[in-house]
């Protein structure tokens, strides 16, 4: 047992204290023999790997939830599919949940292309039980009773506060969460193919965590680490490349055309950055789309869309420009509205804040979608601290 521990070490310290003023030599060997049990104890636990740790998470528990965060992405999914895949090695059931919605067309043919069947989630009691592991996000969010799920595990590339009671594996320096899925399938022995020995990844499997990765640092171009390109390069051989290309490559609709569309003509630069009003929307995933294809003009590093959708106003910004934390900047141009919410990664980030208490209802002399505008270009420039 490690110090600290009920019935562990500590007590045998006391015992051998006393012991040493009575027979010294007894005690100096006593002592010599907790030493070296509390070393290997360490060394033990510091030696097993996050893969193996995980799997024994997994192995304690007959049922675990795996739960994504609302709207949820290819990275996401995938990840969730290989954390289903490792739980079911060791006769674990698992279910994967998602609060939110399923709506942008990439995301969409992820799920059906890959033939994946996730469950939704409206409240806590929706959850298959109270064993849950976090995907992709490390605070549970999106759903009635989610402030009281306490995750048991968290695996994530997000900064965050959150973890898990009995495995955290949280790597904000890594550019997708499926790249620690794939790590763990590779520590643990699987293969990308069919072989006599070891676990088999499936192809679907591999196919997904390879487009988790894609999608997530804009296929290796963007915010990744080399842990990304080594796991890129193991799940390349087991992956379907008809598969594939269907997740990656679907129909789009016509009104997220026609957002792209708005955003570029009605876009506003100022040095290297563009800040574009869209308007009024249905499909609040046009927003982050629009801001991927703004930042592809020449000479705009950073890019923030502003989208309406019923009273709500939706923020989305892409930055390439080193000087700019897309998140940190979203995040300080919102900070003093209220019950507005907004943050990210240094590349990428969004919000969401009330139009109503954005012009005025509650604390605050209000502000208006113009003013909201120029917040956003002083944030980007870092004149808004």
């Amino acid at each position: 047992m490690l110090p600290g521990d009920d019935g562990g070490v500590v007590p045998h310290i006391d015992a051998v204290t006393s012991l040493l003023g009575e027979r010294p030599a007894v005690a100096v060997g006593a002592v010599l023999v907790v030493a070296l049990v509390v070393g290997w104890a360490l060394f033990s636990r510091r030696g097993r790997s996050p893969a193996t740790r995980f799997r024994r998470v997994l192995d304690d528990h007959d049922e675990v939830a795996i739960l994504l965060h609302p709207d949820p992405d290819p990275d996401a999914m995938a990840s969730a599919m290989g954390v289903q895949s490792l739980a079911q090695a060791v006769e674990t059931d698992a279910t994967i949940h998602y609060p939110g919605q399923i709506r942008r067309p990439e995301n969409r043919a992820f799920e059906t292309v890959l033939e994946q069947d996730f469950e939704h989630v409206e409240t806590v009691g929706d959850l298959e039980t109270e064993a849950v592991v976090l995907v992709d996000h490390n605070e549970p969010r999106g759903f009635q009773g989610s402030e009281g799920v306490d995750p048991v595990a968290v695996v994530d590339h997000h900064p965050g506060e959150g973890t898990g009671e009995a495995f955290t594996d949280v790597r904000p320096e890594y550019g997708a969460c499926a790249t620690i899925i794939a790590e763990y399938l590779q520590e643990l022995g699987w293969v990308p193919i069919d072989a006599e020995d070891g676990p088999t990844i499936p192809d679907a499997l591999a196919t997904g965590l390879l487009y988790g990765i894609q999608s997530d640092t804009k296929y290796l171009t963007n915010g990744c680490a080399p842990a990304e390109f080594d796991a890129a390069g193991f799940l390349y051989r087991g992956t379907d490349e008809e598969l594939l290309n269907r997740v990656a490559n679907p129909g789009v609709d016509a009104e997220v055309l026609e957002v792209k569309a708005r955003a570029i003509t009605s876009r506003e630069v100022r040095n290297a950055f563009a800040v574009s009003d869209v308007e009024a929307v249905s499909n609040v995933d046009a927003v982050p789309e629009a801001a991927d294809e703004l930042l592809r003009l020449a000479g705009v590093t950073a890019v923030v869309i502003i989208g309406r959708r019923d009273e709500t106003l939706h923020l989305s910004g892409r930055s390439r420009d080193d000087r700019v934390h897309m998140g940190k900047a979203l995040k300080t141009a919102v900070e003093d509205i209220p019950m507005a919410q907004a943050g990210g990664h240094a590349r990428m980030g969004g919000g969401q804040l009330s139009i109503e208490h954005m012009e005025g209802i509650g604390p605050g002399d209000g502000l208006t979608v113009e003013e909201l505008r120029d917040r956003l270009f002083e944030a980007m420039t870092g004149e808004l601290q």
